[in-house]
């Protein structure tokens, strides 16, 4: 009798276990593990943007408390260079394991927060893992690797050197980069339309390295030099295509290399100034497709 009744015991001991598993970790987690009482982000690289945007916003409070939160951490995680960094999910957000799991597997809300940050600390995948007890971690694959900076920047300088002086406004010289870049590489036909890959051209390596660029390459070079100049910038998509937002005297501009950059039945250079610093009422009126955004999301650039 006496062994069935400890069975009996332990057979509710377990469920109860089970059942309360995940508040008797926090519980545990509160009290004997401190390392994870308070989360906080303390490294960042010399890629990290010192300013925010309407979208996303950086944070140092890693307990989210609703979506918009959960935005900020990618955001700030991303922005800070980190390779893999994690945070909890706090019981009184109970739709917080929802959320997370909708934010991993939504791939256009992933890409547009990473329009948000600096080239270099860009991510080619970003893993989201997460487990019963609210503990989220990020996994970051970044798309440039640290030959590659070095490279680039070393070009980047070699550039800037030969095309600016002290006497330019930031205009006149993101015009010089604009030339520069669309006179010393052209678009990636092959790629975008046989799918054949012989260039780094979604990136600023292929832009500035090699002279063969897709929309992305043209948009990252660009995102280089307005860093350099200390003026804000972002990257902004639509669909099937992205190119820069730049912050000249408080004004938000368009500036789409791409588009200045066509492409020739004769195979002849030409280069435009059809998308060079326009405004938002601008666009809209050359009526070009692939430039319908989000209006939502790239706020600043509203009328």
């Amino acid at each position: 009798m006496k062994k069935y009744i400890v069975l009996l015991f332990l057979i509710i001991l377990f469920g109860f276990t089970f059942a309360f598993r995940r508040p008797l970790y926090n519980l545990y987690r509160t009290y004997f593990v401190k390392e994870n009482k308070i989360v906080t982000l303390t490294a960042s690289n010399d890629y990290t943007r010192d300013y925010d945007f309407n979208y996303v916003k950086r944070t140092d409070d890693f307990t989210p408390s609703e979506y918009q939160d959960l935005l900020n951490i990618y955001y700030t995680v991303l922005n800070s260079g980190e390779d893999e960094f994690s945070f909890y999910c706090p019981d009184d957000y109970e739709e917080c394991l929802t959320d997370i799991d909708s934010l991993a597997n939504n791939q256009r809300v992933l890409s547009t927060i990473n329009n948000f940050v600096h080239p270099f600390n860009s991510f080619r995948h970003l893993e989201t893992s997460y487990d019963d007890y609210g503990k989220v971690t990020l996994k970051i694959d970044h798309i440039y690797t640290d030959n590659d900076i070095k490279l680039i920047e070393a070009k980047v300088k070699e550039i800037e050197s030969t095309i600016w002086n002290n006497s330019m406004s930031n205009e006149d010289k993101i015009k010089e980069v604009h030339n520069y870049i669309i006179n010393n590489s052209k678009y990636d036909s092959d790629r975008s339309d046989n799918n054949i890959v012989n260039y780094k051209s979604d990136t600023a390596f292929g832009t500035l390295l090699q002279g063969y660029s897709l929309c992305g390459g043209y948009t990252d070079a660009m995102e280089l030099f307005l860093e350099d100049m200390g003026v804000k910038s972002y990257k902004i998509s639509s669909e099937n295509h992205v190119w820069n937002a730049v912050n000249l005297n408080n004004t938000w501009y368009h500036l789409d290399l791409t588009w200045d950059d066509p492409i020739t039945t004769d195979g002849s250079d030409i280069l435009e100034y059809n998308f060079f610093l326009i405004t938002t009422s601008e666009l809209d009126e050359l009526e070009a497709e692939q430039h319908n955004y989000d209006k939502n999301v790239y706020s600043e650039l509203n009328i």
